[in-house]
Formats: structure tokens, sequence, C-alpha cells
């Protein structure tokens, strides 16, 4: 659990969080506690906003590419035309139109620990920017802070959603640290997605003159709805009951963990995902003898909702601070599902709330977990009861309109700031010398 000291710091950013954003309060036809902008509320002038980061729709599908996708369908009925810049190693379709967005997509040049690096990505970028009004980057990629320190020009307006602590690299983050606190330090706002994060993060407090808190959010009819006949068929393949863990297979996700915790339950879990400890997770399984858990790989996002539909509850046992989210307990929340998390000072415990919408327990514990997932299992009631909680809780925190409210008025701030920053500016005046 968080230090005590920790835990008032986040009360009082949680306060802060919701009287004051980014000016949204002034704004004529925004109530707090709703879904969204009022009927009042009228979509603003044109606004085009280039995100950039390191992956992107439809290479990969994960929390964080959930998240751009839904910053920018939350955004666009606000007003804002998104393109994106990732890198790829699909080199047949360079331009990608989709709903949300126009993902333009660099070759990727090498990769130095998981960090991405393309040659090709300084002429997009420089292209890109020219149609930008803002530029909206999505940390950590430092590359993209490459980018921003070098080619970006001067008085563009910027923005970076702060998605995670670098964790694991600890020789390379000290070697990193002056590039990403010049980063951080040239750019107009840092966005963490929550008031946990906030407090307990060492580099989110260095520049907290600069930070806004806005929580992810979800627009529940960007997701399909799901035919009798489709359910049908995934219950005749996965069952039903079952505990359900959705995300990208990386080492922070615990899911090691998890299978330790599932030897001799009397349930199942389902796996979605791919990733870069799928192999070792397999072959740990196997070595286990587990026949009640199941690996999905990548789904449609049909599957998908029919097994968020279908499972009991989700487990997610990330056990380090690189979870600064969870995405997937959003998705099970909006669901109406219980939620099982680990408290690692982030935003999942910001999503879940211990005793009221799920279980929050010990990261890294393997019979914590257990014991949780045995006691949803056993007492449906109380998982009802909590999947009702954590639908309520979604609904008034965590919806799209909520998001896109907020990032639609720091967009608008920022070029507003710039503007007044230009106006402001006297003009150059050249003597010609004769």
């Amino acid at each position: 659990m968080l230090p005590d000291a920790e835990w008032v710091a986040a009360g009082a950013v949680a306060v802060w969080e919701y009287t004051s954003w980014v000016g949204v309060r002034h704004r004529p036809g925004f109530a707090f506690g709703t879904q969204g902008p009022s009927t009042q509320y009228r979509k603003g002038p044109p606004l085009r906003v280039l995100h950039v980061y390191r992956t992107y729709l439809p290479d990969t599908q994960g929390g964080l590419e959930e998240t751009i996708r839904q910053v920018c369908v939350n955004t666009q009925v606000l007003g804002a035309e998104h393109r994106v810049l990732a890198l790829t190693m699909d080199a047949s379709r360079r331009a990608v139109r989709r709903a949300e967005a126009r993902v333009f997509r660099a070759r990727q040049t090498a990769s130095v620990a998981s960090c991405g690096v393309s040659i090709e990505a300084l002429a997009i970028y420089r292209r890109l920017v020219r149609w930008a009004d803002v530029i909206h980057y999505h940390f950590p990629w430092p590359f993209g802070d490459l980018l921003h320190l070098a080619l970006a020009p001067p008085g563009k307006p910027s923005l970076v959603t702060y998605h995670s602590d670098i964790v694991r690299q600890r020789l390379l983050r000290k070697l990193y640290r002056p590039l990403m606190d010049r980063f951080l330090g040239s750019v107009d706002r840092i966005v963490a997605t929550s008031p946990n994060y906030f407090a307990t993060s060492d580099v989110l407090s260095r520049f907290e003159r600069k930070v806004e808190i806005v929580p992810i959010g979800l627009r529940e009819d960007t997701y399909p709805a799901v035919s009798e006949a489709a359910l049908a068929a995934a219950r005749e393949r996965y069952g039903a009951g079952f505990f359900l863990f959705v995300g990208v297979l990386r080492y922070y996700k615990g899911l090691h963990i998890l299978l330790d915790a599932m030897a001799g339950a009397p349930y199942n879990v389902v796996i979605v995902g791919s990733g870069p400890t799928e192999r070792q997770l397999k072959l740990q399984a196997r070595r286990l003898g587990l026949a009640n858990v199941k690996f999905a790989g990548q789904v449609p996002d049909a599957e998908k909702v029919a097994l968020l539909r279908l499972s009991r509850g989700i487990v997610f046992p990330s056990y380090l601070r690189s979870e600064a989210f969870g995405v997937t307990l959003l998705e099970g929340a909006m669901f109406g599902k219980p939620l099982i998390s680990t408290e690692v000072g982030s935003g999942t415990s910001h999503v879940n709330v211990d005793g009221e919408t799920g279980l929050v327990v010990t990261p890294g514990s393997a019979a914590e977990l257990r014991r949780a997932m045995d006691r949803l299992h056993h007492n449906p009631d109380l998982a009802g009861l909590m999947g009702r909680n954590a639908r309520r809780r979604f609904e008034a925190l965590f919806t799209g309109d909520l998001m896109g409210t907020r990032y639609d008025a720091i967009y608008r701030k920022l070029c507003g700031e710039a503007e007044q920053e230009r106006e402001n500016t006297p003009p150059v005046v050249r003597i010609n010398r004769r």
C-alpha cells in the first residue's frame, strides 16, 4: 500500500483534479458529475492535432494505442482532426486512413532497449508538424523527444501525455534523464492520467506546475455490438464465468504470477493478447499442467466484447509502475465486471477501489491473487455488486465524453496562448545596409 503521506498527497490532488480542469469549469454548458458536455456546449472551430508515438493501430493493439484512439474519437466530435505518426515494420502501407485519424507509418530503422528509431520519420515529422496546430506526444518514447527538440518549430503548441515512468532500464534511465528533462521542460503541458500516478511519480513532481490530470475515458459506442450467435460461439469456445486478462504480454503485466496462482483452481482464465513474453508464459503453463488457462492470442474487437460479457471478472496482475492505468480495467468496468488488480501506486487503483469495485492485492503475490479470484468465484452476488459499482464509477469518472472535453480544452487553451504570444511579440525590424 502507499505510505500515509503519499495517500494524503493523492487525496489532495484528487480534490484539485475535479475542481480545476484547465479552465473547463468556466466554460458554459459544462457540469461536473455528468457524462460529458451538456447540450449547450457546441462544437468548436476546426483544430488539427498530430499524435506522436512509436506504435499505433493496426500494427499493435494495446492500452496505450486504445487511449490514443479514444482521445481522437472523443475530441473529433468537438472539432478536432487527427493524424498519428508511428513506426512500423510493415512497409506495404505507409498511410492508413482510419475512422479516428489518418495514420502515417515510418519504417523502423532500429530498436535500442525497446526504443524504436526511424530515419524515415524525420521527413514525415517535418511535414506533419507544418500541418498541425498542436503536437500531442505520448511518453515514454525517447526518439519522440529527439524529434521534438530537433525539429519542432519554435512556438508550436505542444503537450505530452505521461503514460508511465521508465522503470526497468535503470542504467539507461540515468543516461536518458538529461534528454527527458529537457523534453518535458520544453513542452507546454504534461498530462498525467490519474491523481495516484501524479502523487507518486518523482518525475512528474519536478514539473508539477505544468501538469494537468485527465483520466483515460472510453466511448461505449466505439465497441461493437455482439449478436447472440457470436456470443454463443464464444461461449462454445471459451465457456463462461472465467477470469479475463486482455493486453500486450509484457514483463510487467505479471502474468507469470497469475499462472502460479492458477495451479489447481476450479475455474478458468482466458488470456487475450500477444507479446514478448508469450512463449515463456506458454512454456510455464505447460510445465505447471494448467489445463484451466487458455491463450486466445489477438482477437477481433467483437470477440473481445463477447469475452468481456461472458467473464466473471477482470484480473490484472501487473506488478510494476510501468502499468500506469490499465485500460482493460476500464473496459471491464464499462461492462459491469468486478476488477482484480494490484497496488503499485498508479492509476489502476484510481479505477479499481478495493472492496467497492473489486479487490486490490499486493503486487507479486500469487497467494493473494488466488484468494481474490476464489472469493469472486465462490460469491457471485458479491461479484455482481462490485461489477455494478464499477459501472457506476465508470459513468461518473471515465467516459469518453469527459476525457474528450478536457483534452479539447487543453488543445484550445494552448492554441490561444500561442496566438497571444505571437500578438505580444514585436515584429523583427531588418535594416538594409548599403
